[in-house]
């Protein structure tokens, strides 16, 4: 595959030789957050690891950087490392979302960190409707390896430089959540109702089509140079309810060539908890 191929279909995936790739399975419940790993354990992508969004892509013990705060790059390396990713593997993440819980997330700690990394288009269901092979139980243990990694700062955005970026004509700011929760009509979650004030809409479900998959990179193109505007990649954060499913919007930019924008990783979850920070409502 290319390097920059953020998106493999089940066929391509399948059929990459087993050492070439380390593949993560991603499945997590916001209601439920044991369901992903019980999944997990019931039926997965043969040679499949499991990630928790709470365990392993999060570091929960973070206070006031909402819900789900990136961990330290020294925790992420260690889990890679538990997983037993050694270069060059490239790493395959996969979901029951579309990519949305949690396999965006992980594509995009793994890009940040320089490895190859690609999200199965149209995830769990893809593969099982492709009638490909399944396992079952926990994951073949590995050797550990040794990894260390470099996390990229500059591509993070947290509360003090969103206050001057949102100062800014050129910054756009996109939040990945439903209408309804960015109007502040639902909070089913957060302390809050409504959104950053400034920030656009743009969920991330209208990356995909009917189906669960990806739009085409043209139809992705298209959509977001649209909300985009005249604003440059580079311009652009993306937030949510807290950092995951702005992920979704990344990986669709990146894969529609619109590279450089950066995740304001605390999200609504974060910038709602502090009462002293402002809310909008409505569109």
């Amino acid at each position: 595959m290319n390097e920059r191929e953020v998106l493999i279909d089940a066929t391509a995936l399948a059929a990459l030789p087993p050492h070439d790739v380390l593949i993560v399975d991603c499945r997590f419940g916001l209601a439920d957050p044991g369901k992903g790993e019980r999944d997990f354990l019931d039926a997965h992508v043969p040679g499949a690891v499991y990630a928790s969004l709470d365990r392993d892509l999060s570091d929960l013990s973070k206070q006031g950087l909402g819900r789900h705060p990136l961990p330290d790059v020294e925790a992420f390396a260690r889990t890679l490392s538990r997983w037993g990713w050694r270069k060059p593997q490239r790493v395959v993440a996969y979901d029951d979302a579309g990519g949305a819980l949690a396999a965006a997330r992980l594509w995009w700690m793994l890009d940040n960190v320089g490895i190859a990394a690609s999200v199965l288009d149209g995830g769990w269901k893809a593969w099982t409707t492709a009638g490909l092979p399944l396992e079952h139980g926990a994951a073949v243990p590995r050797p550990a390896t040794s990894v260390e990694l470099h996390f990229d700062p500059a591509r993070v955005v947290y509360y003090e430089e969103l206050e001057a970026l949102r100062e800014q004509p050129s910054t756009l700011l996109l939040d990945a959540r439903a209408a309804p929760r960015f109007r502040g009509e639902s909070e089913p979650i957060d302390r809050a109702a409504g959104h950053v004030p400034g920030a656009h809409n743009r969920p991330f479900s209208e990356n995909l089509d009917a189906e669960g998959r990806f739009k085409s990179l043209q139809a992705l193109r298209e959509d977001f140079e649209k909300v985009i505007a005249d604003h440059r990649p580079n311009d652009v954060v993306h937030m949510c309810g807290s950092g995951v499913t702005a992920c979704h919007n990344l990986l669709a930019m990146e894969a529609a060539g619109l590279r450089g924008s950066r995740l304001f990783a605390p999200s609504w979850s974060g910038w709602a908890s502090d009462p002293a920070r402002p809310v909008a409502t409505g569109d």
